[in-house]
C-alpha cells in the first residue's frame, strides 16, 4: 500500500531518508509540473524543485495536517521557490513568446484532479463567476503577480487584489476549510 504524503512527510520531519525519498518519488512529477508552468524553462522548473524539495526536508517539522494536505504544503514550496527564480531573473516569456501548441503533459490543474480532494476543488472553482476563477487560475497556475494580472487583463490593480482575496475566501468557505 502507498503511503499518503501526510504521512510521508511526518516521518521526514523525523529523519526518515527513505520516507523523504517515497515522498519526492511520489511527488515530484506533479511538482515538476507546477514548476515548469510557472517558468516556461524544464532547467529552471528542475532547479526550482531541487530548491523546494531541499527546503521540504530542513523544514518538514513545520508542516501541520490540521492546517492542509501535504500535497498542498509542497505545491506551496515549490510555486514560491519558482516564483523566486522568475523574479530574480525577470519575467522569462510573456505569453505572446510562447507558441500556440497543446501541451502533451497535463497541466497543473488536471494533475490536481488525482489527489484526494481535487473534486472538491475543482467543483468550488466552477462555482466562482468566471472573471474571478481566470484571475485566480493565472495567479496560481501561471505564476502572474497581481500587477502583471491587472496589466494584462487592463483591470486596476485593487479590483484584481480584491476579486482574487474574495475568491479564495469563496473557495474557503466552499471547501470549509
Amino acid at each position: 500500500m502507498r503511503a499518503s504524503a501526510d504521512a510521508l512527510l511526518l516521518a521526514t520531519a523525523g529523519g526518515d531518508r527513505t520516507a523523504f525519498r517515497q515522498l519526492y518519488d511520489q511527488q515530484a512529477p506533479r511538482l515538476y509540473g507546477v514548476a515548469l508552468r510557472i517558468l516556461r524553462q524544464a532547467p529552471l522548473a528542475a532547479d526550482a524543485l531541487q530548491e523546494a524539495f531541499l527546503q521540504a526536508w530542513q523544514q518538514a517539522a513545520r508542516f501541520e495536517p490540521a492546517r492542509g494536505s501535504a500535497e498542498a504544503w509542497l505545491a506551496g514550496l515549490v510555486r514560491y521557490r519558482a516564483l523566486d527564480i522568475a523574479r530574480g531573473r525577470g519575467r522569462l516569456a510573456s505569453d505572446d513568446d510562447i507558441p500556440e501548441q497543446p501541451d502533451p503533459s497535463p497541466d497543473a490543474l488536471s494533475q490536481l484532479t488525482s489527489a484526494s480532494d481535487a473534486a472538491s476543488l475543482h467543483a468550488c472553482l466552477q462555482q466562482l463567476d468566471e472573471a474571478r476563477r481566470t484571475l485566480i487560475l493565472r495567479a496560481f497556475f501561471d505564476g502572474l503577480t497581481h500587477a502583471e494580472l491587472s496589466e494584462r487583463l487592463a483591470m486596476p490593480l485593487g479590483t484584481v487584489k480584491t476579486w482574487i482575496r474574495r475568491g479564495l475566501a469563496s473557495l474557503r468557505a466552499c471547501l470549509g476549510t
